[in-house]
């Protein structure tokens, strides 16, 4: 997510991280960001039921998974060009209308695509509110390790409270939790943000709208991979000139030529890619070899998941002492380990670690990679190195969860 989830200031936010500290408390970063992890794995457990009740089939009702994955992929790099362009202010009132907006949606619609619209909505403005947050952190691991371990926390929890909520009332009650996010919007606006909008710099439109088909078709690619396939081709070819034309656009050559970030943001796809598919694997796996309850496997995970969100706090903060070389490994090494685990083994104990040691390495990975692409960023490209960094992980969060249900079905 947890989703989640998943853009950092521009030098004046990189320069003076103690402002941005002493202006907003971390917890409030926390209610701002995590919330969207917690709406985006509220559907873990209950799409079956959705499938029912919109006489779909669950291949169908999937879209709901790949239409958030999709609208947070395509929200975070946009939101990190907006913090740019226009400041942390106006994309904290941009992303509370698109998240008010959405859930009003997605809670009050019978139907599957308004309730396909009121979710990307959702998405969009979570991923403008984590873009806030991520800027407010100004580059600490502590700070970011709190924003992950807080989208660990609620992403675990996501699966069963929807489950629990859909039992108890209805599944739009499920999809209305995320307006939780919007508690801390004016604790966040009545502080002192740090200015950090370059008016003069110009809007790569071309460039945008050139990253949001390539991001479009990459999500398709799980349903349809000979269309998506080549829709990547035709997207990424003209993005590539448009880059050579414009090196300093929507997505600056330099940060295609730094090898730090490029690094980081590719071990970030795949333990996030790892980490969703687990999430929605594991209580599948535990059904097929136990005879738990779906609250009890709900119950499980959750507090597998809180598990490893609190390592993944720890390893954010021992993350600076720990030497350069290791960390990468270290992440893999977890990742492998878990994926192993679901692959092999039919012990409960064990799958429930799978989801503690995925979220470790999924989470810690982005905390703390997160900040190795920012500081490998120049300062002026800094919130659209963040911005692209967590493009990462949230396509990976469109691609797990639709592979899991596709492989299933």
């Amino acid at each position: 997510m947890a989703t989640i989830t998943r853009p950092m200031a521009i030098a004046p936010a990189a320069v003076r991280p103690r402002a941005a500290r002493a202006t907003v408390p971390a917890v409030w970063l926390v209610v701002l960001s995590a919330p969207l992890a917690l709406s985006a794995n509220s559907p873990a457990m209950i799409l079956p039921t959705l499938a029912a009740d919109l006489s779909v089939s669950l291949s169908t009702v999937s879209w709901l998974v790949s239409a958030f994955g999709w609208a947070m992929a395509l929200g975070t790099p946009l939101m990190g060009g907006l913090v740019r362009r226009r400041g942390i202010r106006a994309v904290l009132l941009t992303g509370s209308g698109l998240t008010a907006a959405g859930t009003v949606l997605a809670a009050l619609s019978p139907w599957l695509p308004l309730l396909l619209a009121g979710r990307a909505l959702q998405a969009l403005g979570g991923s403008a509110l984590v873009a806030v947050a991520m800027n407010l952190a100004g580059g600490s691991p502590r700070r970011m390790g709190l924003i992950a371990a807080g989208f660990g926390v609620l992403g675990a929890t996501g699966p069963l409270v929807g489950a629990t909520l859909t039992s108890a009332a209805s599944w739009h009650v499920a999809f209305a939790v995320q307006a939780v996010t919007l508690l801390a919007v004016p604790a966040v606006l009545r502080r002192d943000l740090p200015s950090v909008a370059d008016p003069g710099s110009r809007f790569d439109a071309t460039g945008a709208a050139l990253l949001a088909v390539l991001v479009t078709a990459l999500v398709a690619v799980p349903h349809y991979p000979l269309a998506g396939a080549v829709g990547v081709l035709l997207a990424a070819v003209p993005l590539e000139l448009r880059i050579r034309a414009n090196p300093e656009g929507f997505v600056p050559a330099a940060l295609l030529r730094t090898p730090a970030f490029l690094v980081s943001s590719g071990l970030t796809l795949l333990l996030s890619t790892s980490y969703f598919a687990m999430l929605f694997a594991v209580p599948r796996l535990l059904g097929a070899a136990t005879t738990w309850s779906t609250g009890a496997i709900g119950a499980g995970q959750m507090a597998a998941m809180i598990t490893g969100s609190a390592l993944v706090f720890g390893f954010a903060a021992i993350s600076p002492r720990l030497p350069h070389r290791l960390i990468a490994p270290l992440l893999v090494g977890i990742g492998t380990l878990a994926l192993a685990l679901a692959l092999v083994t039919p012990w409960a104990p064990l799958l429930l670690a799978v989801s503690t040691l995925s979220l470790l390495a999924s989470s810690g990975g982005q905390a703390v990679l997160g900040v190795r692409a920012m500081r490998a960023a120049p300062e002026g490209q800094r919130p659209v190195a963040i911005g692209l960094f967590n493009l990462a992980f949230q396509l990976g969060g469109a691609f797990g969860p639709t592979l899991v249900v596709l492989l299933a079905v």
